[in-house]
Parts: structure tokens; C-alpha cells; sequence
């Protein structure tokens, strides 16, 4: 019997398949990446959606919560809305919510403009509560980490945001009020205005229907959802696989100053860029003392969405307050980088160590960290209507 040809014969082709496997593989790997990106998109959208119309359903709010919040004491000053800033962004985990609640309630005529300056500088000293909270959990989590770099990055971001901002507020309010900002009138412009009455009309025109009152925190939960949603489409920063090389750019401010700058403009939050710091200090990654330039700059590019938000309510004052706020944090930080960085990080790193030292003074600093601004929130009670 004759063997058969295992030559092919005219007409014919032979299949790999390996190679058929290979492109069907490479097929769906294209296709997951498209529904991929077709998600993020989607999502994008959704954030964008429900932060504009947070922020006109707030501006909203405040208009009718005007009234009452002219005669309620933790209203009556400029103190007590330092104090509801902070406070604040503990209670969201964020300070980007706050500043917008703050910047809504001057749109509305319920604060004063020095109350709304100090109600957003309120909230970017609360800001960083949540890397001491996440310090807190990371070592919990990871009790064979090193507990006194994780807890402590959360100490340090605290303390650095508080000697930044406090002279800040100082030196911002003085640029607001020499006038040297009155003739920026940035806002989004007419078209971009149009075109959000045509597509976010009709939803802030169901809502509204609703008490005046429950406006405020309907708009709060939104833009809090907002935010959620642009976590998940931004870039994704992990700090455990982005420190494993350690270069010796780290250990020098201006190239870390920079850094924090680029990282809280692509996440558009002090609060994940400064949370990244947790992992990369407990493992060794990055010191609490190379991180010091990274605070300052991530504290000052947080505000950009902010100005976003200050620019979508058209009121000129607002992003003057904004801009305020950011040039002077700038002048502060540039100043310490340039000048005092040296005397500053051995200050800021002994108070770190000190606080760290024993549970006790740790648990003394969380105490101040809320008797302080509660202070400062009912100060209206027991200092009257001052600074108003």
C-alpha cells in the first residue's frame, strides 16, 4: 500500500497553530484594551458630568442657606470658617470637596471673602489627614514594616502643610487685598457656559425642586462621587512598585519639589499624592526627610482643581481667592526651598521624632489635631462676631 504525500498539494496551505493561537490572543488582548479604554472614557464623562453639576447644584444650596448661615456662630467669622475647613476635610478625607463647598457658599452670598480664604485654606490643613489615617492602617496591616516611617510620613505631611499654609494665609490675603490680582477675570467662557446650561439644565432643574437646604450635601456627595471616579481614570500610582529604584535624584529638594508638583496635578489631589509616600517610607523606599520638598510641591499644584471649580462658577473673586491662596503658598515654599531648607528640615524632622517617640505624645498630637480646630469652629460662641 503506498504511503500518502505529505507534500501539499496545489490549493492547499498549511495552518500553524501556534501562529492562529498567537493572533487570537493578540486579537482579544486588543479588544479588552479597547473596551479598556472605551471605560475610562466613559467614566471620565460620568466624573465630569457629576462634578459641574456639584458645583451648581452647591451654588445653588448656598444661595438658600445664606439666610441661616449669616446669624449661626460657626459662621460668624473668619476663625469659625478656618475651623469648618479643617474640620471638613477630615470628615470627606479630602480638602478639593471643602474648597469647592467654599468657594459656592461666597458664589451664593453666604460667606464673606475673607471667611471663604480662610475656610479653603481650613481645608488644605485637613487635607492631609488621611496619610496619618493610612499610616495608621499600613502598619497595622504590616506590622513587620517599620510603624515609625509609615505613621510618621502622616505626622510630617501634617506638620509641613501647617507651617506652609498657616504664613500663607497670611501673606495670600494681603495679595487679595492690595489689589494686584482685581484685573484677572478668568472664567469659563460664554460658550462653555451655554453649553453647560443646555446639558446640565434640565438635571439641576429636577433637583432644584428640592428644599433649598439639601442642595449643600446633595452637591458635596456628588462631587465626592466625582472624585471617586477620576481616581479610577487617572493615572494609577502605586507606590510599592513605583519606589523600587531608588535614584539619587531622590535625596535632592528641587527634583522631589518638582515631582510633587507633577504627581498632585496628574491626580489632582494632595491626598493621593501624599498617600503614595506611605508604602515608599515603610519599606525603605524613600526617609520622611527626602520627602519634605515632595510635600511642599504637592501642596501647592492640589489647588489647581480648585481653580477649575472656581472658574466654572464665573465668579472673578473666586479665582482671585484661588490664586491668592496658591501664590502665596508658591512664596512660602520657594522661600523655605531656597533659603531655610537646611534649618527647616532638622525643625520639622525633631518634631517628627519627638511626636513619634513614645504613644503618649503621638496620641497628643491626634488629640490637637481636632481640639484645635474645633476650637477655631466655635469660636463664634465664645469671641463673638469678630474678623467678620
Amino acid at each position: 500500500m503506498a504511503e500518502p504525500d505529505p507534500t501539499p498539494t496545489a490549493g492547499t496551505s498549511v495552518v500553524d497553530p501556534t501562529a492562529a493561537s498567537e493572533r487570537a490572543t493578540a486579537a482579544a488582548g486588543s479588544g479588552r484594551k479597547l473596551v479598556r479604554v472605551a471605560l475610562k472614557l466613559a467614566t471620565f464623562a460620568a466624573a465630569l458630568f457629576l462634578f459641574v453639576l456639584a458645583i451648581q447644584l452647591m451654588k445653588e444650596g448656598a444661595k438658600a442657606l445664606a439666610p441661616t448661615l449669616e446669624g449661626s456662630p460657626l459662621f460668624s467669622n473668619a476663625v469659625s470658617t478656618l475651623g469648618f475647613g479643617w474640620l471638613g476635610a477630615y470628615i470627606v478625607l479630602s480638602g478639593s470637596p471643602i474648597a469647592a463647598v467654599a468657594l459656592s457658599l461666597y458664589v451664593g452670598g453666604a460667606t464673606t471673602q475673607l471667611q471663604t480664604f480662610t475656610m479653603l485654606s481650613g481645608s488644605r490643613l485637613g487635607a492631609s489627614f488621611v496619610v496619618l489615617l493610612v499610616g495608621f492602617l499600613y502598619a497595622l496591616r504590616n506590622r513587620g514594616r517599620n510603624r515609625g516611617e509609615s505613621i510618621g510620613m502622616g505626622v510630617l505631611a501634617l506638620s509641613l502643610t501647617a507651617i506652609v499654609y498657616v504664613p500663607g494665609m497670611l501673606i495670600g490675603y494681603a495679595i487679595l487685598k492690595s489689589g494686584v490680582l482685581d484685573g484677572i477675570h478668568w472664567s469659563a467662557s460664554g460658550d462653555v457656559l451655554s453649553i453647560v446650561d443646555v446639558i446640565w439644565g434640565p438635571a439641576v432643574d429636577v433637583i432644584t425642586r428640592l428644599p433649598g437646604w439639601t442642595l449643600l450635601p446633595i452637591g458635596l456627595g456628588l462631587i465626592l462621587l466625582a472624585f471617586r471616579l477620576l481616581d479610577h481614570v487617572l493615572p494609577q500610582l502605586d507606590g510599592e512598585r513605583h519606589g523600587g529604584d531608588k535614584g539619587s535624584w531622590m535625596k535632592r529638594p528641587w527634583p522631589m519639589f518638582g515631582l510633587g508638583c507633577v504627581v498632585a496635578t496628574l491626580t489632582l489631589s494632595v491626598s493621593v499624592a501624599l498617600t503614595l509616600l506611605v508604602p515608599l517610607a515603610s519599606r525603605g523606599y524613600i526617609t520622611r526627610r527626602e520627602s519634605i520638598p515632595y510635600i511642599m510641591g504637592a501642596n501647592i499644584t492640589t489647588l489647581a482643581d480648585t481653580l477649575v471649580a472656581a472658574m466654572i462658577l464665573g465668579n472673578p473673586v473666586a479665582v482671585q481667592i484661588v490664586l491668592a491662596e496658591a501664590i502665596a503658598v508658591s512664596i512660602v515654599s520657594l522661600f523655605y526651598l531656597a533659603l531655610l531648607f537646611g534649618p527647616l528640615t532638622r525643625g520639622i524632622m525633631a518634631l517628627d521624632e519627638w511626636v513619634m517617640s513614645t504613644n503618649r505624645r503621638l496620641w497628643f498630637f491626634v488629640a490637637i489635631l481636632f481640639v484645635l480646630p474645633a476650637i477655631l469652629l466655635t469660636s463664634g460662641i465664645w469671641l463673638g462676631p469678630i474678623a467678620h
